[in-house]
């Protein structure tokens, strides 16, 4: 028995020792981790990943819905949200409008672009600083984008000791907690600093398409206005102005057709698969068969134009006559319509993420918060500037007093950037309501939302705080 369990144990050991052998032999068709980006063109293109999963079409949709830019029109199934009833188990909250997975994967996407940067190359070492430097301030750029996005949907205004999100520096699959605002802040300031010194400046060809320093100063504008450092607002904001006018009042229109790239410094380019305009209504057979209208513009917003003169008008809205000879709801949102109704490009128009129009008018707040409400270089001469850019025929206003130009302002954010991802978050930032008229909400209890309530704050969903136990949830949605 002993000579048999001899002859038996030794092709076991030779099979085991076989088994060691080959499990110590890297696999050869896989291509991941340091594999992947082993060149710097590697990891251009791990960037450019990281540029595809980048989205504003949730932003605009929330901040639209959630505030006083759009009503119900011919289909309505978004009770929750747009009548702010929403928790951490809602469906539209997890499926459209959490902010979490999508931006924390453009994050981990340019973290390992970030973590390989230094030693690509380094076995055919080759003259390609230029596109390092490149490639690296974009994956800066995006960490520090995506990172924003996250605070808008889930954090409160700007307050030093204040919760934010986990900031993630490095490709982790470790749980993270919340860090307070200032660290938060301060991360994303460096991740800008740093990458604007690496970007370039050209804004011609498709350098437009991929971030450069204009886009890093408008981001930098963005977040300083957030954070209320009205001065470093205020020169942000200058920077991407001096390199990028307002649009010539007659070519307004064409910028939102997509005939010019006008005061742009980065959009993100859209086709047929991806179309901005259908956001509002489906795309047409035909010039006569318009698809369901979903949301339609407030008469609240709808009312404020000088319809005669504002180019914005025009540009963002209509009262469709093909609509109102057949009985439908006839006012509908054209700000992403694209070119004409039943042609294969209808609804399909890039998404500006920077415009000129934004940077005047943060730094008009920037400057009437510091006190400079009239005279050169204030907040009413900005605020001028850009109303004589949109409206034929304008007539500069003086304005009395601060409060009066901050005002005006948020009212010109409302009718300027309607319909790009702003509203809910200005509201929230300056302390704002969300008011509606009676007959445009839909429902007795969605008329107002008080500045303050807890649902400028998104919940976290519950998937998340099942995963990640380190977690806090926002207050007012249990524990």
């Amino acid at each position: 028995m002993k000579r048999y369990a001899k002859l038996l144990l030794a092709p076991m050991i030779l099979l085991s020792a076989s088994c060691n052998k080959l499990l110590d032999i890297p696999e050869t068709d896989l291509i991941a981790g340091p594999l992947a980006l082993k060149t710097v063109s590697n990891c251009e293109q791990g960037v450019i990943g990281g540029y595809a999963a980048l989205g504003v079409e949730m932003p605009i949709l929330l901040n639209a819905t959630f505030s006083d830019e759009v009503k119900k029109s011919e289909f309505y199934n978004a009770g929750t949200t747009h009548e702010w009833q929403y928790g951490t188990v809602d469906v539209g909250i997890r499926d459209n409008f959490t902010a979490m997975r999508p931006n924390y994967r453009i994050v981990d996407r340019v973290n390992r672009v970030l973590a390989a940067l230094p030693v690509a190359d380094s076995l055919k070492p080759a003259d390609n600083t230029a596109l390092r430097n490149r490639v690296k301030g974009e994956a800066l750029f995006l960490r520090a984008f995506a990172h924003f996005e996250v605070f808008r949907y889930y954090c409160g205004p700007y307050a030093a000791g204040e919760l934010a999100m986990p900031y993630m520096e490095v490709s982790s699959l470790d749980v993270a907690a919340r860090i307070t605002m200032e660290p938060y802040f301060q991360k994303l300031l460096k991740d800008i600093t740093d990458a604007k010194a690496l970007l370039p400046s050209s804004l011609t060809g498709d350098n437009i398409n991929r971030a450069t320093k204009a886009a890093a100063s408008a981001l930098e504008a963005r977040i300083k206005l957030y954070m209320e450092d009205w001065a470093g607002a205020e020169a942000a904001a200058t920077e991407y102005i001096n390199q990028l006018p307002l649009s010539p009042i007659d070519e307004f229109v064409g910028l939102w057709k997509d005939q010019n790239t006008n005061e742009t410094a980065f959009r993100l380019v859209r086709t047929t698969t991806l179309r901005m305009g259908s956001l509002w209504r489906g795309t047409s057979a035909n010039a006569n068969n318009i698809g369901t209208v979903t949301w339609m513009p407030t008469d609240k917003l709808w009312d404020m134009y000088d319809q005669a003169n504002d180019v914005r008008f025009e540009a963002y809205l209509k009262d469709e006559p093909l609509l109102s000879s057949k009985g439908r709801p006839s006012k509908i949102i054209q700000k992403y319509a694209g070119t004409d109704y039943g042609t294969a490009n209808e609804n399909v128009n890039n998404a500006k993420v920077f415009r000129t129009g934004e940077m005047y008018l943060i730094r008009a707040e920037a400057r009437a918060e510091q006190n400079r409400v009239s005279g050169a270089n204030s907040a009413s001469s900005d605020l001028n500037a850009l109303r004589a850019a949109r409206i034929t025929g304008y007539l500069a206003e003086v304005f009395a007093s601060k409060d009066a130009v901050i005002a005006a302002i948020m009212d010109e954010r409302f009718k300027e950037l309607c319909y790009e991802g702003h509203r809910f978050w200005d509201l929230k930032r300056r302390g704002l309501p969300v008011a509606r008229r009676a007959d445009e909400a839909p429902s007795t209890t969605a008329v107002t939302l008080p500045a303050g309530n807890f649902r400028f704050l998104l919940p976290i969903p519950n998937v998340e705080m099942q995963a990640n136990p380190l977690m806090e949830q926002n207050p007012g949605y249990g524990d």
